[in-house]
């Protein structure tokens, strides 16, 4: 075996065994990324009325309700991806929430690309983004749920095809 071939498969070896650990990275931004929207909605219910008084500087339409959707939508949203339930569903809000917190805050104060890729918001919609299209991985309760669900339909589906 030539060097060339040699190196080939060792690399073809370490890309496996990437592609079979990506659970890794999906669990640990769901937890970190969870956790901070948890803790950050949690906050924000504790102190609704200066989140409410923020909102109305910001010049958020409806100020009173849409704190109240931003705050339960993190304070949940956050919990359901820790544990990975609704990963995929409860990613459109948080996106939603973010794309709304860049258009109507973040944006005013940004005059250049520069400024605009050093917040934080871009980044957490783009963590939701992620988790939209690949899934919570494996380590979730979607994962647990899915494969019991399966499991399932898979004995209804051969209990009907047994002759009575």
């Amino acid at each position: 075996m030539s060097v060339r071939e040699a190196t080939a498969r060792r690399a073809q070896r370490i890309i496996a065994a990437l592609e079979g650990s990506e659970w890794i990275p999906r669990l640990l931004v769901r937890l970190f990324v969870g956790y901070f929207f948890f803790e950050t909605g949690w906050g924000k219910a504790q102190n609704l009325d200066a989140m409410t008084e923020r909102f109305v500087g910001w010049g958020i339409p409806l100020p009173s309700v849409s704190v109240l959707v931003s705050v339960y939508t993190e304070l949940v949203g956050g919990a359901l991806l820790m544990v990975g339930l609704g990963t995929r569903l409860v990613s459109v809000p948080l996106l939603i929430n973010m794309l709304v917190a860049i258009l109507t805050v973040n944006i005013k104060n940004v005059t250049g690309l520069d400024e605009f890729v050093e917040l934080d918001t871009p980044l957490y919609a783009l963590f939701f983004l992620w988790l939209l299209f690949s899934g919570p991985g494996w380590v979730s309760l979607d994962h647990l749920l899915w494969k019991r669900w399966r499991h399932h339909r898979l004995e209804q589906s051969t209990a009907a095809s047994r002759p009575s």
